[in-house]
């Protein structure tokens, strides 16, 4: 009797080793993803503390996510992001400094000569981005650069 106790006791033991390692595996398995620790609106600014890292199982969520903070914090909600849950890679975009029919101040600069007028953008755009733009005086159409200061810099080329 002793010996089936102690066989007993031996699979209990090694069922418990088992259970515990395969926890650790699966542990180990989970990838850490950002997630909204506050419902975000379209249009606000992504910000870290606006965020927590959320485990997740391989193979969830099932569509493409956000990975990283570094690639969300700074960027524009799309639409709106629930707390608690992945956000969606198509769901952040850059903020866009440059708004379709603010005025904006249009620089064309080319061998020393400066000229700076306004025009009005036929769409909106973030830093580094072309974007059209209507001259207000004589209402020729332009392509230029958004730059970081919301001027859009047009060359003569």
């Amino acid at each position: 009797m002793t010996g089936m106790m102690q066989r007993g006791a031996g699979l209990v033991a090694g069922l418990i080793w088992l259970a515990c390692a395969g926890g650790a595996l699966a542990q180990e398995e989970k990838r850490i993803l950002p997630v909204p620790s506050v419902t975000i609106n379209a249009g606000d600014v992504i910000r870290d503390d606006m965020l927590e890292d959320r485990p997740y199982r391989p193979g969830q969520p099932t569509f493409a996510v956000v990975e990283s903070r570094l690639s969300v914090v700074g960027q524009a909600a799309r639409r709106t992001l629930l707390a608690g849950y992945p956000i969606p890679i198509n769901a952040v975009e850059d903020v866009k400094i440059v708004k379709r029919g603010v005025p904006v101040r249009v620089v064309l600069e080319d061998s020393g000569l400066s000229i700076v007028t306004l025009g009005s953008p036929l769409q909106s755009a973030g830093v580094g981005a072309l974007v059209r733009v209507r001259n207000m005086d004589t209402g020729t159409i332009v392509t230029g650069i958004v730059q970081a200061d919301g001027s859009v810099r047009v060359s003569n080329t």
